[in-house]
């Protein structure tokens, strides 16, 4: 079952998800909420994997109430505003729906949510191998063989020392099961193996022939951590 909450002052949008999640081929159930504080403390109080979050409401937008959670669910972003669309992306949202909605987009959104479900995923970070789903198979990938993954809008490429790895994920997603002291972000588009590293120069990192640009917002952290062991 995924259960799901919804956000969004406008009680005709809410019907419609409400509608469309009676209609899914899989077992989903759903909150609704006008109010983004009662929303914000249902959160708080009971476990959700997938929030559909709409980005313009009178007292909080939804890219804020975003931003203030801890650790968010999966979010699928629904909105009459194209111009956000960037915005989603950067904060690794699942999908954006513009409104009107029609159902077999809500469905293929929904259903990219229900496969990243189905992912096996370790729990503890002493797990020294990651399941990945890619096609028609879940395939083994170890840790120590991942050079670097790249976001690609809705895929995550994983390079390895043997080939790369397409995925239907975020690479925020990814990261968090990742070890942080292993893996590390250098871009919003570049998560890195840090023991595959063979050199830094500027705003460069070099694994296996490969050149990895280092954004500013990354780069003093990135900075701060390979230091400690020049």
């Amino acid at each position: 079952m995924m259960k799901c909450l919804a956000l969004d002052d406008e009680p005709l949008a809410l019907e419609i998800i409400e509608d469309f999640v009676a209609k899914a081929p899989f077992p989903m159930q759903v909150k609704t909420f006008e109010n983004a504080a009662l929303a914000l403390r249902y959160l708080q109080e009971e476990p959700v994997d997938l929030l559909f979050l709409d980005i313009k409401m009178p007292d909080i937008t939804g890219i804020q109430f975003l931003k203030s959670l801890k650790h968010p669910p999966m979010v699928i972003f629904t909105t009459a505003y194209e111009e956000y669309a960037m915005d989603g992306f950067n904060l690794d949202v699942i999908d954006y729906l513009l409104k009107p909605i029609p159902f077999e987009r809500f469905l293929k959104a929904v259903t990219k949510a229900h496969e990243y479900m189905q992912v096996p995923q370790p729990k503890s970070m002493e797990y020294d191998y990651i399941f990945v789903k890619t096609e028609y198979k879940i395939i083994k990938i170890n840790l120590d063989d991942i050079l670097y993954i790249e976001a690609l809008k809705d895929y995550i490429k994983i390079y390895t020392l043997s080939q790369p790895v397409l995925t239907l994920k975020s690479l925020k997603a990814f990261e968090s099961r990742l070890p942080k002291d292993k893996f590390m972000r250098v871009h919003r588009s570049y998560l890195v193996a840090m023991n595959k590293i063979n050199s830094v120069e500027r705003n460069t990192v070099m694994i296996a022939n490969q050149s990895i640009p280092i954004s500013e917002g990354y780069r003093d952290k990135f900075y701060d951590v390979i230091t400690k062991y020049s």
